[in-house]
């Protein structure tokens, strides 16, 4: 999402009349490359871009297929195969062995294009958004053309399709897709002979960092949570609350708000008050709500003398399940930063369903799931 919104900002501050632009996105992956479906650059006429589609080898190339899509005034699919030994082949020297399709589309102010229908999904950053983009097909799909994007927002926005025999296999390959929080090709023909493929794009809730605390160590999270383009919402006295964390966190939210807080499945807690009596009333709290991740700052002993007083008290039932203490991956972090850093690589191995073990440990390709 801090790539799009990056390429959103540089697009609406274009000067439209002077300067022409078109979007690259990649939307089929083979095998191994640096970025994955869903990866997008804002390709400008004058040789500049933001965002990208690799690790630098394609974006020159992509820059003059761009240039072309523009002059032309029409989309163009690319494919970079790495895979051959061919001294022509763009991308080849990387060794990365993988084929990936590139969507590249001229942008039109006095037309809907793809980042009129991105700025949507926008509006509402705690929802999971479906986008679908037509790469190809045969025949006519109502008045939709190669590279035209629209939101998933139920079977009815697939009328834009105009065949109802599409609607069935599209939703459910959009379910499954949302199950697996991946973005994928997905190519289908129709029985009077057309076919389509669409790019089929799961756009999930940034991560949500809900830091109860506010003591000097908060600050290193919300700055690597604003690097990361991730929310970070700051639980603590707003009078005890510092100048500068007022003005990087998401929010400050006084303690007796904290149920006010929107909750989702991309969301972890963390119990960072340093102070026993805080975060032993606030976990029960924190476990009332549906949140998938607890952290707890601080050593092994310490959570489970909380949770024993809890339990003596009627107030813990013993589900350890969703508490991660201590939070943190074991990477002999000392500083504040670095355990931040512990911190924010353990809450994006959980959400991405992976074990933050080292990838040379992993036998399946390192953008799949075991």
């Amino acid at each position: 999402m801090k790539e799009i919104l990056a390429i959103i900002a540089a697009y609406n501050a274009l000067n439209t009349s002077t300067t022409k632009a078109a979007l690259a996105t990649v939307v089929r992956v083979e095998g191994s490359s640096y970025r994955r479906t869903g990866a997008r650059m804002l390709i400008l006429d004058n040789g500049q871009w933001v965002g990208g589609i690799s690790g630098g080898c394609l974006e020159g190339d992509a820059l003059r297929r761009a240039r072309l899509a523009i002059a032309q005034s029409k989309p163009t699919l690319v494919t970079y195969d790495t895979t051959e030994d061919d001294d022509y082949q763009i991308g080849v020297g990387l060794g990365c062995n993988g084929v990936i399709d590139v969507l590249i589309s001229p942008l039109h102010p006095d037309h809907p294009n793809p980042l009129d229908c991105l700025k949507t999904c926008l509006a509402d950053a705690r929802k999971t958004h479906v986008l679908l983009t037509l790469t190809s097909f045969t025949g006519s799909f109502g008045d939709l053309q190669r590279g035209d994007m629209i939101r998933y927002d139920g079977p009815d926005s697939l009328l834009a399709l105009g065949d109802a025999e599409l609607t069935a296999p599209i939703e459910q390959k959009i379910q499954q897709y949302i199950s697996k929080g991946k973005s994928a090709p997905f190519a289908f023909e129709l029985s009077n002979g057309q076919s389509l493929e669409l790019f089929i794009e799961v756009l999930l809730p940034v991560p949500h960092l809900i830091l109860m605390g506010q003591q000097y160590d908060v600050l290193p999270l919300v700055r690597m949570s604003n690097e990361l383009g991730w929310m970070a919402t700051v639980v603590a006295n707003p009078q005890k609350v510092t100048q500068t964390l007022f003005a990087e966190a998401h929010a400050i939210v006084a303690p007796d708000a904290f149920a006010s807080i929107p909750i989702d499945q991309q969301t972890a807690v963390i119990l960072m008050a340093h102070d026993f009596k805080t975060d032993k009333n606030n976990l029960p709290r924190v476990l009332t709500t549906d949140v998938p991740f607890v952290g707890m700052l601080g050593p092994r002993v310490r959570a489970e003398r909380i949770f024993n007083e809890l339990s003596d008290e009627g107030r813990f039932d013993g589900e350890t399940d969703r508490i991660h203490a201590p939070i943190g991956l074991d990477i002999g972090a000392a500083t504040p930063e670095e355990i931040a850093l512990s911190i924010v690589a353990e809450v994006r191995a959980f959400l991405s369903h992976r074990s933050g073990t080292a990838l040379r440990h992993r036998a399946a390709p390192i953008h799949e799931r075991e």
